[in-house]
């Protein structure tokens, strides 16, 4: 069974449940997933982003946007336009099929894991983690890797709010801080 059917099937009811909520619809839910690395090492180092686009791809199965920069910043050697960071933006199948990896795999592979803190949910039910390696995820093997990168992910919710976002990913099985 798929981390989607078991979404239908078992968690919107107990959220409905637990939330009060008659229509189905009105449930709180995924909309996106957005995983981003920073490259700040692309200034220095040419071959930094196709490095990390390729890493990107492994993980999430999709390719992803190099994202440039808005503007010029001397201070850094950084000219507009010039490529910063690399994203992908999941939806759909591909979605719930990264989020079950990293609920399931990945988060057990932190070490001295006590879960993830409250503060990670913001105002509008949104979940922000920060992975400080690629090497976490089973598809990049440690051996062909040319430098530790850490990652972005951010789960967009349509919660609206800290507390119904809590309970949407409690009840998807996310490890909070007890």
């Amino acid at each position: 069974m798929s981390f989607k059917d078991v979404y239908q099937k078992e968690v919107k009811k107990k959220l409905m449940g637990e939330l009060s909520i008659k229509n189905p619809m009105a449930v709180p839910s995924i909309i996106k997933i957005v995983v981003n690395v920073g490259a700040g090492e692309a200034v220095v180092n040419k071959n930094a982003i196709e490095k990390i686009v390729e890493q990107l791809t492994l993980i999430t199965g999709q390719k992803p946007v190099v994202t440039l920069a808005k503007k010029s910043i001397s201070a850094f050697k950084i000219r507009k336009g010039f490529p910063l960071g690399v994203k992908v933006t999941l939806r759909g199948a591909k979605m719930y099929e990264f989020l079950e990896k990293v609920i399931t795999i990945v988060i057990p592979r932190f070490r001295d894991f006590r879960g993830i803190a409250h503060s990670c949910v913001d105002q509008n039910g949104n979940l922000n983690i920060g992975f400080t390696e690629q090497t976490l995820f089973p598809e990049i093997e440690y051996d062909k890797i040319d430098k530790l990168r850490g990652l972005q992910v951010t789960v967009t919710t349509n919660a609206g709010s800290h507390e119904n976002g809590m309970k949407l990913f409690e009840a998807i099985g996310v490890p909070f801080k007890k």
